[in-house]
């Protein structure tokens, strides 16, 4: 994280003109030409009619799924509306993600009779040039000259029946975890770390090294890069770790046809939107999603496994997912359509796999519009858009560091600040008022298909030990921790928590913001380096621990000021061992 309808009617304008004369003969020429304009008016309000013929017929797609059999698409549709000037039937056209028009194309893929509730079904040609897994589908009628669309288009809900690994998702023994050095694994080891997260650079898979065949295609890995990711996830995976990985869709000029066309390179943009609009870039990332997804699901321990997969970073402020100034519903179907692509690439390989999008804390703040979005704007415009063309398991990925994150008290930000308030358009959404997030969720609006809540996990925040106007705060640091993670942990809605870092990095400890388990050697500024433990890591270590934690979160109550976890965090799991 580094947050009028012009409704225009026809004009029309009526002439007449009354021309007197004794001469007949001019009378009848009059008549006569008033006649021929006539006739010559309607015979242009019929040609325009013609040409601008609208079905009178609305249709729906109500559900598309692969079949238990694994060969084939059930498309379930209704229709309804008057069908004269069609030939009666409904089409069903397939397009590919980065086709919108039907345009003059007459290959329609199924038709059935208008006018009610039906159902075909289509091969799904599933691992050929003709696979139909990442395709969407729209019913269109015919006027004699051209297919029209009558509906919205629709995609594949299920891909994960195709999936080979069928495994169930392994959650671990508790909700702790930590943004990691892969130099000090011993370490975190020994803080009892149960989830990890660590990036991929998208362009960078791109290269020599590997073959990967895909739908008939031929594509070419850097062997070399991941190599580097197979050494640190196999790591990770390997010592029982639930491994979450960031996509991240970097600038490569090697590589335009990733990044989604028309962007341009900006300075003030860390990462940039992925491309599912044009063909090639639609095919090199799901190529992308689908060796990533078969190489680390697991079936190798030496390239490791990845759990959770994380579609690019904030996406409500376009600096780490760039496309250039647009409006809401435009930016949020260009991302979700990469994200479906991403999305089923995991899914139809890794059934239990978990894929999210990722939020910063701010909810309804700092909007513009253009490159900024609340957080409930990204979630209403994306689950709308689903609701439309087929529902996904999505999860979310949010960041609720302390507001400014420069003071690590996040209990005194609603006060501090004016940006907070317990109802779902908060300003703000951070640990002081979480419980705002996971009661947005809970509603049956925003729940999966299957009525579950969806899975959120906070995968990056933290606190810093250093205050611009106190200095070194290291207890107040670690307090802040206690406070946050019981606050998780009572939280039933809330998967994971992860904190931001391992180590305090020189890069943002010269600006105050010391997130770290661990004091780093600010001499060498271009590494991370560990020097000192701070209060935090014994906090880390035991916070978790039955038998413990009470005890080393004893410290911090005064420091909130409160007697009691159980006063300040609702249905606090360790009430009964309070005194």
């Amino acid at each position: 994280m580094k947050r009028t309808i012009f409704k225009g009617g026809k004009m029309f304008a009526l002439a007449a003109a009354l021309l007197c004369s004794t001469a007949a003969l001019g009378s009848t020429y009059a008549y006569a030409d008033t006649a021929q304009d006539q006739a010559a008016q309607a015979a242009a309000q019929g040609q325009a009619a013609e040409q601008a013929f609208v079905p009178a017929v609305s249709g729906q797609i109500t559900s598309c799924k692969i079949t238990g059999d694994k060969q084939n698409i059930e498309i379930g549709f209704n229709s309804s509306g008057d069908a004269a000037g069609t030939d009666g039937k409904i089409y069903i056209f397939e397009m590919q993600p980065f086709e919108d028009e039907i345009g003059s194309r007459r290959d329609y893929a199924a038709s059935a009779a208008a006018l009610g509730s039906t159902s075909v079904t289509i091969p799904l040609n599933l691992g050929t040039p003709q696979d139909r897994l990442y395709s969407r589908f729209m019913l269109a009628v015919y006027d004699g000259a051209d297919f029209l669309p009558v509906s919205k288009p629709h995609y594949i809900t299920n891909p994960e029946i195709v999936a080979k690994n069928q495994e169930a998702f392994k959650d671990p023994l508790t909700k702790k975890g930590l943004n990691i050095e892969i130099d000090m694994l011993s370490d975190a080891f020994d803080l009892g770390v149960k989830h990890v997260t660590t990036n991929i650079a998208f362009s960078q898979i791109m290269g020599t090294g590997i073959t990967y065949d895909y739908d008939g295609v031929t594509y070419n890995f850097n062997k070399a890069v991941v190599d580097a990711y197979d050494e640190t996830i196999s790591a990770l995976s390997g010592k029982g770790m639930t491994v979450t990985v960031i996509l991240l869709n970097d600038w490569n000029p090697n590589t335009p046809d990733l990044i989604y066309p028309g962007t341009q390179k900006n300075s003030n943009a860390f990462y940039y939107m992925f491309n599912a609009q044009t063909e090639n870039g639609f095919e090199q990332t799901k190529a992308i999603a689908s060796f990533l997804a078969d190489h680390y699901s697991g079936k190798n321990p030496n390239y490791g496994k990845v759990s959770n997969w994380i579609i690019g970073n904030e996406i409500n402020n376009q600096q780490w997912n760039y496309m250039g100034s647009t409006d809401l519903t435009t930016y949020v179907k260009a991302y979700q359509k990469a994200f479906r692509v991403i999305y089923t690439a995991i899914k139809s390989t890794n059934a239990n796999d978990r894929v999210y999008f990722s939020l910063d804390y701010n909810w309804m703040n700092e909007i513009d519009g253009k490159l900024k979005y609340g957080g409930k704007q990204i979630v209403d415009s994306f689950n709308s858009i689903a609701n439309t063309e087929g529902q996904m398991e999505w999860g979310l990925a949010y960041h609720p560091y302390p507001c400014p994150m420069t003071e690590p008290e996040f209990w005194d930000d609603p006060q501090s600040t004016g940006l907070f308030t317990n109802d779902f358009n908060s300003p703000v959404i951070n640990f002081a008022n979480l419980n705002v997030l996971t009661d947005y969720f809970v509603q049956d609006t925003l729940r999966t298909p299957s009525g579950h809540v969806r899975h959120i996990i906070l995968t990056e925040q933290g606190f810093t030990s250093y205050s611009p106007t106190r200095g070194n705060i290291p207890e107040i640091q670690a307090a802040a921790y206690a406070y946050s993670y019981y606050l998780v942990d009572s939280n039933p809605y809330i998967d994971a928590y992860t904190v931001s870092r391992q180590v305090d990095a020189p890069s943002e400890a010269k600006d105050g913001l010391k997130f770290g388990l661990w004091e780093c050697d600010m001499n060498q500024p271009n590494l991370i380096v560990a020097t000192k433990r701070k209060k935090i890591w014994q906090v880390f270590r035991d916070i978790d621990k039955k038998n413990a934690t009470l005890e080393a979160t004893e410290f911090a109550k005064p420091i909130i000021g409160i007697s009691k976890w159980s006063d300040v965090v609702p249905d606090f799991k360790w009430r009964n061992l309070e005194n």
